[in-house]
């Protein structure tokens, strides 16, 4: 096992840490402070060319893989917790089945503008009623001659104000009338019509940079040409997203938790009490010490999942492993650097409150660490399925 990485990899890592200079800590704190989504940051990102990282050359992408999206997406993080990460996040890696499946067509007329940051995106999966139970989604779409006509109710969904198009899964078939529960849904890439779509943004916890939305959909018009992938595989289609979005979550939460316990390193060393540094206390430096390595252990896994994955190789296990590991390690390195800070820490001008309030979405999405373990105990271990 060779873990060095090539000198081509250092070269993105050295470039998005420049890029990622020219916006510092206030200007994310300000992002958050006053909930304005980072336009600037996403075009210095698209300039550079990371948005079209792992998309293929002949779409005007870099062709390279999730590894180097995992490397990208780290150090994104690193430097602006989540608002920076989720804002780029759906246009690094939500692309995977339209670049796999999607027609020739929609390819070439889309990915570029994706790739120049003309273009933004959303995922809308989620549904009110349905959560992690993809398979009871009730958004239908109903044939209409060389169209479909969308009907239904989406959650969670982000980037929705910004976005020009999404990827959109619905119901074809009632789930009544398949033989799996699995079959009948079918994968659009649809423009975001704001006459057939409403988006009414959601208030929460944290990233208040990046919005979050409920789309409440009504008679949205499509061509049957915006399908992507067969109709009825849509469930199938998704899955070639799911792997790589895990892998980048996995990323940002170490990217995040690092980044948290170099400010509490930082001030352990300068904050004297009693008369000497507070690192030099183990009840400080050792929780120090046992969160960083948690981030390394997640990291090795992560960097395993992507390898898997660009050699096409099977790596569920692997990305439902990492981000498990990525987001427990994060959580407990922004709470310890909020602990170290004491009251400091508990102030948005020292940031790792900011932090904290960001990581626990790693927690929930883009999914629970219950289903994670649920997912590891039937496909790994093979016990019988509990739900």
């Amino acid at each position: 096992m060779d873990f060095e990485l090539s000198e081509s990899q250092n070269e993105i890592i050295a470039g998005v840490r420049a890029m990622c200079q020219r916006f510092p800590d206030e200007y994310w704190r300000g992002k958050d402070l006053r909930g304005e989504f980072p336009h600037e940051f996403y075009k210095a990102v698209a300039e550079a060319g990371f948005l079209g990282i792992a998309i293929p050359e002949e779409y005007g992408g870099s062709g390279l893989g999730i590894t180097e999206a995992a490397l990208v997406m780290q150090q994104i993080a690193y430097a602006g917790a989540m608002n920076a990460a989720s804002a780029v996040h759906l246009g690094i890696f939500g692309l995977t089945p339209l670049i796999r499946h999607g027609s020739e067509e929609l390819k070439r007329r889309y990915l570029p503008r994706v790739i120049s940051g003309e273009m933004h995106l959303s995922f809308a999966v989620t549904e009110p009623d349905a959560g992690n139970d993809i398979t009871h989604i009730k958004t239908f779409a109903r044939r209409d001659g060389d169209n479909y006509v969308i009907n239904g109710r989406k959650i969670f969904i982000t980037k929705a104000k910004e976005a020009h198009r999404m990827l959109l899964l619905t119901r074809t078939t009632p789930i009544e009338d398949v033989k799996r529960k699995t079959d009948g849904m079918t994968l659009f890439f649809v423009e975001l019509d704001r006459d057939a779509v409403e988006v009414r943004e959601l208030r929460k916890l944290g990233r208040h940079g990046v919005d979050t939305n409920m789309l409440f959909i009504d008679n949205l018009r499509v061509s049957a040409s915006e399908v992507v992938g067969e109709v009825g595989r849509g469930f199938h289609t998704l899955l070639d997203g799911l792997n790589p979005e895990r892998i980048l979550i996995a990323a940002e939460g170490i990217g995040m938790g690092r980044a948290a316990i170099d400010k509490a390193v930082r001030y352990a060393k300068e904050r004297v009490v009693f008369g000497r540094p507070i690192g030099q206390n183990q009840a400080i430096a050792h929780p120090l010490a046992d969160a960083y390595s948690k981030l390394e252990v997640a990291e090795l896994m992560m960097l395993k999942a992507g390898w898997l994955f660009d050699h096409h190789k099977p790596c569920g296990a692997e990305s439902n492993i990492a981000k498990l590991r990525s987001a427990d390690a994060s959580f407990e390195a922004c709470d310890r650097a909020v602990q170290t800070l004491g009251g400091y820490g508990y102030m948005q001008e020292y940031d790792v409150e900011r932090y904290f309030r960001e990581c626990r979405l790693l927690k929930i999405a883009p999914v629970s660490q219950e289903m994670v373990l649920n997912s590891i105990s039937e496909h790994v271990l093979m016990l019988p399925r509990s739900y």
